[in-house]
């Protein structure tokens, strides 16, 4: 068994800010602030960390347990909208790549995504690749990303060996998150990090996107 787990945004796909632009509005929604997390870094986090160290910035009492359940609501239905009305796309290779991996025998896929659960399906559904995925480790579980991948690991039943599972994704985080459970790091420079920053952060195999998707499916099935 192989077992390999995609990061979303970057990786498989590009919402245009959807995602983002959801948080916002959600955020001013609730708390009557408009960008509202202007100053936290989003790439390669959870959102349970992106939004409590937005919530920590403004002074919000209460934290996530008093405003998490609220923001969420507010934040699936502003996503819905925005989805729509930005321009995005599935990154190079898709759906391609996830095609030819799921015909493998032996190969199974998921996902290893700082999203929301619910916002992550809903950006897969949208953009039309859903049905290649199960389950997987989503930005729900923790605030900390090689965390929420140790829980995540931990739903897909089999004897899987470390080194036969796979964390792709195009940030630091995302390879950090890998190496920290001992897990193959797959980087792709489709996100703001360059394959030499990706290779440097300890990622065990580089690409610079999978529009090869032919030789990228046997590199990460094992057969090449």
């Amino acid at each position: 068994m192989r077992l390999i787990l995609f990061d979303i945004d970057n990786t498989l796909l590009y919402t245009g800010g959807a995602g983002g632009l959801g948080m916002n509005l959600a955020f001013q929604e609730m708390f009557g602030i408009s960008d509202g997390f202007a100053s936290v870094e989003f790439s390669g986090r959870t959102d349970l960390f992106i939004l409590s160290e937005a919530l920590r910035q403004h002074g919000i009492r209460g934290g996530l347990e008093a405003h998490l359940q609220g923001f969420l609501r507010s934040y699936h239905y502003h996503l819905e909208q925005t989805l729509e009305e930005r321009n995005g796309h599935l990154e190079p290779g898709f759906p391609h790549l996830l095609e030819a991996l799921q015909k493998r025998d032996g190969v199974r896929l998921g996902l290893a995504t700082g999203n929301f659960s619910q916002a992550a399906w809903m950006k897969l559904e949208h953009y039309g690749i859903r049905q290649y995925f199960r389950d997987g480790a989503f930005g729900d579980e923790s605030l900390d990303r090689a965390e929420m991948v140790r829980e995540g690991i931990r739903r897909f039943a089999g004897d899987v060996a470390p080194t036969d599972v796979l964390i792709v994704g195009d940030t630091p985080h995302d390879v950090s998150s890998a190496l920290a459970n001992r897990l193959v790091a797959v980087g792709v420079a489709t996100g703001t990090y360059t394959t030499d920053q990706l290779r440097d952060s300890g990622a065990n195999l580089v690409f610079q996107d999978f529009s090869d998707w032919h030789d990228a499916a046997a590199k990460l099935a094992g057969e090449a």
